[in-house]
């Protein structure tokens, strides 16, 4: 490992012939532990010969479990639809994400894989990270925690919220990086000018959880922090980074990890799409402790043709393109519709509910348009009580008359713009 370097590791300027024969190797070694160790996978991939499933064609073969469908297998064969490779007793935390769906890390170095994202955008160990991602129940916090460290670096645990005390935090302790969503270091920048505390010491930022728009990216680097995004999840640990050339431009894109497999498929199957078309990314990890084989994310991306002028020899996506579902992410969480089902059927004034999510002032919004023939104050504050229990997230409730709604079967309306944000 060269985490000092150009490079994080060796394995990212492989060249072609050397991935093919390393593939060749692990994929058919990571379907047999699977099988051998994971209950749901012994009954997925009944009937498959392991030693036979050696590169993308023979992978590509095999069944697709969606994200979408944890909910419902978690709940038949709790706690975790018999997905890990590990029992309880070797889990090191455990998460409850909205859905709910429940994820778990181990002991094991940088289980996530993230400390190559971190590396691309920047740091370097011995720096000093500002982490705002929730500690608190979801896993984004430790996502990026787990990373850090692995790197070399110390982090501060910050969380969310008290943006004041983050705020005299930064100024105090000086740390030289960021990772948190793509909104929330304006909020703190804002909030540190608005109490003339000194947060210049923060120079480069690792953001994701949502996208990142090219005015927020600009506003960010004309206040002298140079930003990337990376794109992971709970269950996959890193799937893509941002990367630079040796003169710090940025590059296209997003560079695939070395510890995952990527295929772009046409939304709703497990078919390869080709290159350059939109499709759903599903994703095969090589985490011995949680082995998912084709895991569908519900996320839209495709594939960019050629190498990476930074050296990296991986696949390239596009980034992040939206939902292949009506699953939105929004201000970093997941929203599903089954949550919103959840507050219709928990007010029974409710004929039908959409969630319609905007941008404003670089931040997300969400709103939440209600049904019912009763309209007023009292009901629309129960209702923001319960979208913020069932959906983890505040939202402006506005209440219609029956029928106001198009009959067109949408539960969550994303207006946002996602043209040129990763």
């Amino acid at each position: 490992m060269t985490a000092s370097g150009s490079f994080f590791d060796e394995l990212e300027t492989r060249s072609a012939d050397a991935r093919r024969a390393m593939l060749a190797e692990a994929l058919p070694a990571q379907i047999a532990l699977a099988k051998e160790k994971s209950a749901a996978y012994a009954e997925l991939l009944t009937g498959v010969a392991a030693q036979d499933v050696v590169d993308m064609a023979a992978l590509s073969r095999l069944p697709v479990t969606r994200k979408s469908a944890l909910i419902e297998l978690q709940k038949e064969k709790p706690p975790f639809g018999g997905f890990p490779a590990v029992g309880p007793g070797a889990m090191a935390h455990i998460f409850a994400s909205p859905g709910p769906i429940y994820e778990f890390e181990t002991a094991r170095h940088d289980f996530w894989g993230m400390a190559r994202a971190f590396h691309a955008a920047g740091f370097r160990p011995g720096d000093v990270v500002h982490n705002s991602f929730a500690y608190h129940l979801t896993p984004g916090g430790w996502i990026f925690d787990g990373g850090a460290r692995a790197l070399g670096c110390a982090v501060i645990p910050a969380g969310i919220g008290n943006t004041e005390m983050q705020a005299e935090t930064i100024a105090h302790l000086r740390p030289s990086g960021f990772g948190g969503t793509p909104d929330y270091l304006k909020v703190i920048l804002d909030k540190a000018q608005e109490m003339g505390a000194d947060c210049s010491s923060i120079t480069r930022a690792l953001v994701s959880g949502g996208a990142l728009f090219p005015s927020l990216r600009q506003e960010y680097a004309e206040r002298g922090v140079a930003v990337q995004q990376c794109y992971a999840t709970a269950d996959l640990g890193l799937i893509s980074y941002e990367s630079r050339t040796d003169d710090g431009a940025l590059v296209e894109g997003m560079l695939v990890s070395e510890s995952v497999l990527l295929e772009i498929v046409r939304p709703g199957t497990g078919d390869p799409v080709p290159e350059g078309e939109v499709g759903e990314v599903v994703v095969t990890t090589f985490n011995p402790d949680y082995p998912l084989v084709r895991f569908a994310t519900g996320d839209l991306s495709a594939i960019l043709p050629g190498a990476s002028p930074c050296g990296r020899t991986n696949l390239r996506i596009k980034g992040w393109m939206g939902r292949a579902d009506q699953t939105a992410k929004i201000k970093g969480m997941f929203v599903h519709p089954e949550q919103l089902d959840r507050v219709v059927k928990a007010h029974p004034e409710l004929l039908r509910a959409r969630i319609v999510v905007t941008r404003e002032d670089e931040s997300d919004v969400m709103t939440v348009l209600c049904e019912s023939e009763t309209r007023d104050e009292n009901l629309a504050g129960a209702i923001a009580d319960s979208v913020q229990s069932f959906c983890k997230l505040r939202g402006k409730i506005v209440l219609q008359a029956p029928g106001e709604l198009p009959n067109d079967g949408k539960v969550i309306d994303d207006q946002r713009d996602f043209e040129g944000a990763g």
